[in-house]
């Protein structure tokens, strides 16, 4: 009853979230829509520490919801799509993904999801929609890796639903800083399913996709942009993947 997560959140409070969520999200992935997920088997079974799934990002919210359902259902019968529902009835509470602090807080309904496992940093680039410079703080980069100590963490290198944009060199120096298994991620549809900054349908009927792929076999003496560039190609974010995605 007051056992807390990495991030101090009530474990209680972050499963009955997850239950709520999973109650709204589900019917809309598996009857109003065409969800499919692949590579399954590259996620680890059992509760493991230091996996660090790296995503390209569509929409604010949604994407978290749909990646949820394919790790954890990993272990309940969600194979190849959205299938058992058993995630909902025993969610897991220590997978946690990172976001923006300015995101989070922007109302009460990304606060509430900031509760289900956020891990909420300060942009360094961003803010109010204007471009700055800040320091990253060590106490942020800390409770990341408390994150990573006790499960697993989803991050989006990007930090921005655009395609193609480059991705923050903070990913690299996380994963140099504390090695973690990198477990690349793409993920499709999510865009035209969801409204980009809320939780509301767009358009059902839409071919969604989550494919996992292979851990990355990371050099982590490499240098920061090394290890950024082998992150953006995994996530096919790279410039070599804009003729395919152009041409669609």
């Amino acid at each position: 009853m007051f056992r807390r997560d990495a991030t101090g959140s009530p474990i209680w409070i972050k499963k009955t979230l997850i239950f709520f969520i999973g109650v709204f999200t589900y019917p809309i992935l598996k009857w109003l829509n065409n969800t499919r997920f692949a590579g399954q088997e590259h996620i680890p079974e059992g509760r493991l520490q230091n996996v660090l799934f790296v995503s390209n990002h569509q929409t604010y919210f949604a994407d978290v919801m749909v990646m949820y359902i394919a790790i954890v259902g990993r272990n309940h019968g969600c194979i190849g799509g959205v299938k058992s529902p058993a995630f909902i009835f025993h969610p897991s509470s220590n997978i946690y993904f990172i976001a923006a602090q300015e995101t989070m807080r922007s109302g009460f309904i990304p606060h509430l999801l900031e509760m289900g496992g956020s891990v909420s940093i300060e942009r360094t680039w961003r803010q109010a929609g204007e471009d700055v410079k800040k320091q990253v703080k060590l106490s942020e980069i800390s409770q990341i890796g408390k994150a990573l100590a006790d499960g697993w963490v989803v991050t989006f290198p990007q930090g921005t639903t655009t395609p193609f944009v480059p991705g923050r060199r903070g990913t690299a120096h996380l994963i140099k800083k504390y090695r973690p298994t990198v477990i690349p991620v793409v993920v499709d549809g999510m865009n035209q399913a969801f409204d980009r900054k809320s939780v509301k349908i767009k358009k059902t009927g839409v071919e969604i996709s989550v494919r996992f792929k292979e851990p990355l076999r990371i050099n982590y003496d490499d240098s920061p942009d090394t290890i950024l560039a082998q992150i953006m190609d995994a996530i096919e974010q790279s410039d070599s993947y804009r003729p395919k995605y152009a041409n669609e």
